[in-house]
């Protein structure tokens, strides 16, 4: 018979920006999470007791065995250690696997911890110490490395905040609304998720956002990449840990206490697009791998949409929310709340570890009764790791005993990547831009993706020039006609608006 998995144990902790003692690196703060987790039960032995231990991967600090330092840090000796690969996906990704070998009876204790410190309180704490800085370690899965091709490196896509924004321009051209009232709609949503961060003991802001704060662009709230402002975007340099505890529910209950609500994971669902870049895809409004891997938790789960209690969709941007909605099926007038801890950019951006935070969060939630179940996300780079898991307090007949094992075997979803032209000159058709800002908040160039003269898909800088800008805000230009010319000097595709 298949074993039943509980959420034992979670922590959690914020290290503020002011401290009057030495601050805690990632791996410090890995393991004060732990020890909270483990305070939730009865015995704090359980740390020395696990037989595994699995860690997301870290960016602020280079650790060359993570999994292997943490268990020694705890006094642990595991049979079992693995670290994830980079993306927001990784800590959910690494719960369905925990799961599933617990289910299969080849674990039967696992922590999960993840943790990242990016405040400089001190000149002499450098930048060195990051693993993007010191070098990329040996074990680094090389297709979790890259997030764009090189030809959209070429043209200045090459990171999240330049490339989200695209999918937000598209989604604004699928809604035939003008730009303010749009920008609305995404400040209201937002407001929301800040609210739900004030509320949050562990959160990074404790400041309420008004919509028109969060879409108007000032001085403590620049443009970053149209349509995008600074309060729209992840706040990732934050000092954040977490961890959870997974266990089989016959060694949970000789160390929970009694009369403590039981947390159980129900089902887990993890794809990844067939269509791998940003230039790939056929589609900027939806992802049928985020899709693919909700599908499969909830069936996993027993449970449909209609009765989840509440939801924490992964929030690096308004548009990985508003696409999120669209696949699962969450009307814009559903009271259930989207986000339980207010998202990466009001709680804080951890890196790849958000997504513990919002389990931890709904665990604590379950067990207090406030919430008798909920539904989780995760991305990864630009759209393309999706990761999905469903907790609640009673125990379903979920079947989940080799569905990772299924996920990494089968875990493409959707359709064939669009075919690509780098070198373009002839009509083409907008379908979605971008303006990357300077520090200064003045417009530096606009990025645009269309359609070819002849159907494939190319790529194009426009010519900074004020008068560009200006017609690419004011209105919509998704559909719009432009002439594309291949520039050899600049090894980039020039792009007129007509």
């Amino acid at each position: 018979m298949e074993r039943k998995v509980v959420v034992a144990g979670w922590g959690q902790i914020t290290q503020p920006k002011e401290l009057n003692r030495t601050p805690l690196d990632p791996m410090g703060l890995m393991s004060k999470a732990a020890q909270d987790a483990a305070e939730t039960m009865t015995s704090n032995k359980i740390l020395t007791n696990l037989d595994g231990i699995m860690v997301v991967r870290t960016l602020s600090r280079h650790y060359t065995s993570p999994a292997k330092q943490l268990a020694q840090k705890l006094n642990a000796k595991p049979k079992f250690t693995h670290v994830s690969g980079i993306g927001g996906n990784s800590p959910q990704t690494l719960i369905n696997m925990a799961a599933g070998m617990i289910a299969r009876n080849e674990l039967d204790s696992v922590l999960i911890a993840g943790a990242e410190a990016y405040v400089q309180r001190e000149k002499k704490i450098k930048k060195i110490e990051s693993a993007l800085f010191r070098g990329i370690p040996k074990d680094y899965p090389g297709d979790d490395l890259i997030g764009s091709t090189l030809l959209e490196n070429q043209h200045g896509i090459e990171h999240p905040l330049q490339g989200f924004p695209l999918f937000e321009t598209a989604l604004w051209a699928a809604s035939g609304l003008d730009l303010k009232t749009y920008l609305t709609q995404i400040g209201k949503m937002w407001s929301d998720f800040s609210k739900a961060a004030v509320n949050h003991p562990y959160s990074w802001s404790k400041k309420l956002r008004s919509p028109e704060e969060i879409i108007t662009p000032g001085p403590a709230n620049r443009p970053v990449a149209f349509p995008y402002t600074k309060f729209m975007n992840s706040f990732v340099t934050v000092d954040q840990g977490a961890a959870v505890i997974l266990m089989s529910e016959e060694t949970a209950k000789k160390y929970l206490q009694k009369n403590r609500e039981t947390v159980y994971f129900l089902g887990g669902g993890y794809a990844q697009d067939r269509q791998r870049f940003m230039i790939e895809k056929s589609d900027f409004t939806s992802s049928p791998p985020l899709k693919a891997a909700v599908k499969k938790a909830l069936e996993r789960s027993g449970m449909s949409l209609e009765s989840i209690d509440c939801f924490d969709l992964y929030s690096c941007f308004p548009c990985a929310v508003s696409i999120a909605k669209k696949m699962i099926g969450i009307k814009d007038n559903d009271p259930r709340p989207l986000t339980l801890t207010g998202g990466l950019g009001f709680f804080g951006g951890p890196g790849n570890n958000y997504n513990l935070h919002g389990v931890a969060t709904l665990a604590q939630k379950i067990c207090m009764g406030e919430k008798s179940n909920g539904l989780v996300t995760a991305l990864g780079w630009f759209m393309h790791k999706h990761a999905a898991g469903v907790y609640g307090s009673k125990p379903l007949k979920g079947e989940f005993k080799d569905h990772d094992i299924r996920d990494q075997k089968d875990c493409l979803a959707g359709t064939e990547p669009v075919e690509i032209k780098g070198q373009v000159t002839g009509i083409g058709i907008i379908e979605t831009y971008t303006i990357i800002y300077a520090m200064d908040q003045n417009p530096s160039y606009a990025v645009l993706y269309g359609k070819a003269p002849d159907n494939f898909r190319f790529i194009a800088r426009t010519q900074s020039h004020p008068d560009i800008f200006s017609q690419l805000t004011s209105k919509n230009r998704v559909g719009q006609k432009v002439k594309v010319k291949f520039d050899p000097f600049r090894n980039m595709n020039i792009a007129d608006l007509i």
